[in-house]
């Protein structure tokens, strides 16, 4: 970076900034805090990143034609979820540059999403990969590399690469889940990460931040989460897929039960594209509840031994 003196780069380096992305990820105010470099420092080193990085292409310039956004929106990479019917309810495949979140009850097919898009993301773009690695970030312990072999030997892949492939972090409290995506760039600067799983995103939240007067500084901390994930997504243009609980609501008028995904508006607003999961019988149900450029609509999916498929 231009006319960086030495000493505020080696406040940067110590506080584990490695480089220009982990700068515009973390943003000024989160630079100063963890580095110690005053306010106006740090925003002059911020803007001074994200200027470079708009330069190379890296983020999107801050004024930009909408013919440019939609030549480069026809060129965004996906990932197959491993069901075709999924895959078109999300117009190809699960987006990079954005946040895709699932919720939906026990056993819908949340965690086997995530299993089977670890070996789809590994796969070449003619067969719905990106060619690369998978960040896999447990808050659940619900990870099982077993799984993964079984889904990989199925699919014609061999379970000792594709594993090698799969970086798992598991998230022990908030903070350290928090800890992780700090340090996340240079995982997937040096493993080739295509995809990053948060599964799930709330539980720790939820565990952590009990009642009324826990809630403000929870969803302080929930926005400044997803929003982190958004910029990680953004800046280094990989898939972000995360998994999310759901709250059940009585429907007084009819005397049945109706769900909706935790979080509150903070996820609401800030996940790019919401799909609620269900039951049906032996078959699951995708549906698309929230997206700028889908319309709401639903499909059939299963589960088998080889992961997420449409049914037979």
């Amino acid at each position: 970076m231009e006319d960086l003196p030495n000493e505020l780069a080696s406040q940067l380096l110590n506080a584990g900034f490695g480089s220009l992305k982990d700068i515009v990820i973390d943003g000024p105010n989160a630079l100063s805090t963890r580095s110690g470099i005053s306010k106006d420092d740090s925003l002059f080193i911020y803007n001074q990143a994200i200027s470079f990085l708009e330069s190379i292409g890296i983020v999107e310039k801050r004024f930009v034609r909408a013919t440019a956004l939609y030549d480069r929106r026809k060129k965004i990479s996906k990932i197959s979820t491993g069901s075709k019917n999924f895959d078109n309810l999300l117009g190809g495949g699960i987006e990079a540059n954005a946040i895709t979140e699932v919720y939906g009850e026990f056993g819908t097919g949340k965690t086997q999403l995530c299993h089977t898009v670890c070996v789809t993301v590994q796969l070449d773009q003619n067969h719905g990969g990106l060619n690369g690695g998978a960040l896999y970030i447990d808050t659940e312990n619900t990870f099982r590399p077993e799984r993964i072999a079984a889904i990989s030997s199925l699919r014609n892949q061999d379970p000792s690469v594709i594993l090698d492939n799969i970086i798992v972090a598991k998230a022990f409290s908030s903070s350290h889940l928090e800890l992780i995506l700090s340090e996340s760039s240079k995982i997937i600067d040096s493993h080739n990460i295509k995809l990053i799983i948060l599964d799930s995103a709330i539980a720790l939240y939820r565990s952590e931040f009990l009642g009324l007067s826990s809630l403000a500084i929870r969803q302080q901390r929930l926005n400044k989460l997803i929003h982190t994930l958004m910029r990680i997504a953004q800046t280094h243009q990989i898939v972000v897929l995360v998994t999310n609980q759901v709250q059940s609501t009585p429907d007084t008028g009819f005397g049945n039960i109706s769900f909706k995904a935790a979080g509150g508006n903070i996820f609401a607003h800030s996940s790019t594209y919401r799909v609620f999961l269900r039951k049906s019988n032996r078959n699951r149900i995708a549906r698309m509840v929230d997206s700028p450029n889908h319309p709401e609509s639903e499909i059939v999916f299963t589960v088998d031994e080889s992961g997420v498929i449409d049914p037979a």
